[in-house]
């Protein structure tokens, strides 16, 4: 959720203030890019693999454990950090080279801590779960109560209510469970930004070069569709059936700063995926300043442009706590390294789990394919309209597998038979150009085409366990349970998510 930040309250004053510090490092992005004073500018960065992994902790019942101090306590290691709800946290894996077969060790070393973190979890009578959103989540879990202790997270739910003025509001149609079955609406209010906790999201970040930031943010906002019917993972929320990736409409839901009036002026939503292609990193950077105010106006004495006027490289705290609260599905990010500054594109519309191979496949599928787009003959982005990946997104979300893209040169056409016929190729290529080894290429492109084959993603799965239960005559609840016991066994056992049976 980013930096810490003490509980206080913010003054016009603050406001005002913290306004100018980012348009003065939003000034300060556009003279470093002139300049050439990005550590990357000029020459492709070394390829780094870096993610963030959001997990969710359940009882032995399986029901949500609002226990992550007391999990964090028994972990005890500084990877694994706090969430929003206390039924969550995280561990952030260091960056390391994406070469070679140095994305298979990376999948050893996150499995290993995974599994180290289980058996000291356990030891708490708590258990870690890789999920998108948890099945046995309900409306009660919402309460602002179960907010994690950090004050960041309250002194952020209280700045977005402040923006709103009234409580956060769900209403979501689902996909039906089966032919037979009706289409499920879940239409709850919330006093909490807690809803937002429970979308737990894997996160991916690539460093790239100034110059080519503008062409993988494209890509990666043209393959944002693509991504999430391949990858979903959340299909159900507080006893209801959704999307296959119900994260996409909860977290846009349940961040929303606007009330119904500001919707109904065409407000730019605080979730945003944007509205454009871009040409520079700047672009962004640039319309977080015009277009949303601060939520945690929090500032510090320095002035970016006199830091370099004196030669040193600005950290741009106000700017990076600003772009920290603009929820974009791929967000820029400046950061400052060794006194160096470079620039990343993160990936966040995928969601977390099964396993750790499906979660290392989603993430070699997506640099390659975004690597293999950007060095294509002609852009991707050149070739479609922007309304059109926005679409994508929102139905390849909604319809899984079964959705409908626009790709161009195709029209329309399911994802797994676009990524048969085309992607996987880029993807290939993609890995291939980072010096991605041939066995490290096949291991995970194969489970992606796996799940294309078999047409089961995580989010099949889980509907089909369900559907099969309440068939056999369980209750919704008891068949949730029961899926997401099922479920944490084959988590284990580690195998894709595709090979998994009832």
């Amino acid at each position: 959720m980013g930096t810490d930040v003490a509980n206080r309250e913010f003054t016009g004053e603050d406001r005002v203030r913290f306004r100018r510090q980012v348009s003065r490092g939003t000034e300060a992005i556009a003279r470093m890019l002139a300049d050439g004073l990005f550590t990357d500018q000029g020459r492709p960065p070394e390829p780094l693999l870096g993610m963030e992994v959001e997990l969710n902790l359940v009882d032995t019942d399986m029901n949500p454990a609002m226990a992550n101090a007391t999990v964090l306590d028994a972990i005890a290691d500084p990877d694994y950090q706090t969430e929003l709800g206390q039924f969550n946290i995280e561990i952030n894996v260091s960056p390391r080279p994406f070469v070679t077969d140095d994305t298979i060790s990376l999948e050893q070393a996150l499995r290993t801590s995974l599994n180290r973190a289980e058996e000291r979890a356990s030891q708490t009578d708590n258990h870690l779960v890789m999920v998108g959103m948890l099945p046995t989540l309900t409306s009660e879990h919402f309460a602002h109560h179960w907010i994690s202790a950090n004050p960041r997270y309250d002194l952020l739910n209280q700045q977005i209510f402040a923006a709103r003025g009234e409580d956060i509001e769900i209403d979501i149609s689902g996909i039906p469970l089966g032919d037979d079955r009706a289409t499920e609406r879940l239409h709850t209010t919330s006093d909490s930004i807690l809803p937002e906790a429970a979308c737990t999201s894997l996160q991916l970040h690539l460093r790239v070069a100034p110059e080519n930031f503008a062409a993988y943010w494209n890509a990666a906002q043209s393959i944002a569709g693509v991504q999430v019917a391949l990858a979903g993972n959340s299909p159900f929320l507080a006893g209801t059936t959704l999307w296959h990736e119900s994260r996409i409409p909860v977290f846009e839901q349940a961040t929303d700063t606007r009330p119904l009036e500001l919707k109904n002026q065409g407000v730019r939503p605080r979730v945003w995926f944007g509205e454009r292609w871009i040409n520079t990193i700047f672009d962004l950077f640039e319309e977080n300043t015009r277009y949303f105010p601060a939520l945690l106006p929090v500032c510090t004495d320095t002035d970016p442009i006199d830091e370099l006027d004196e030669g040193r490289i600005p950290d741009l705290d106000e700017l990076r706590m600003h772009n920290g609260t603009v929820y974009r599905w791929n967000r820029p990010v400046y950061d400052v390294v060794d006194d160096t500054a470079h620039l990343r594109v993160e990936n966040r519309v995928l969601p977390a789990g099964p396993t750790v191979v499906d979660t290392m496949a989603n993430a070699a599928f997506y640099y390659g394919l975004v690597r293999g787009l950007v060095e294509s003959d002609r852009p991707l982005w050149s070739q479609m309209s922007f309304n059109a990946a926005a679409e994508n997104l929102q139905s390849g979300a909604r319809a899984g597998l079964e959705s409908q893209l626009y790709w161009p040169n195709v029209g329309w056409v399911r994802p797994d038979e676009l990524t048969l016929r085309r992607l996987l190729d880029i993807a290939d290529r993609g890995l291939r150009a980072y010096g991605v080894s041939g066995k490290a290429r096949s291991r995970y492109l194969s489970v992606i085409e796996g799940r294309c084959i078999t047409h089961q993603t995580g989010s099949v799965w889980q509907r089909r366990a369900v559907l099969a239960r309440e068939n056999a005559g369980e209750t919704r609840t008891q068949a949730l349970h029961g899926m997401l016991r099922d479920y944490v066994v084959q988590m284990h056992e580690g195998e894709p998510v595709h090979t998994w049976e009832l």
